[in-house]
């Protein structure tokens, strides 16, 4: 386990390789939340004047 070792983070580092133990982009486990639409200008109530 070290430089030489391709299945450890250090060694996918020395090798400049990407996998399970280093992947290239880093997971995230932010989940946007979109906010709901607001209703519609056009459908307003109408009130008796």
């Amino acid at each position: 386990m070290g430089r030489g070792d391709k299945k450890t983070k250090r060694g996918k580092i020395f090798k400049g390789s990407f996998g399970v133990v280093r992947p290239k982009k880093a997971i995230s486990n932010i989940i946007e939340v979109k906010e709901p639409k607001k209703a519609n200008s056009k459908a307003k109530k109408k009130t008796k004047k």
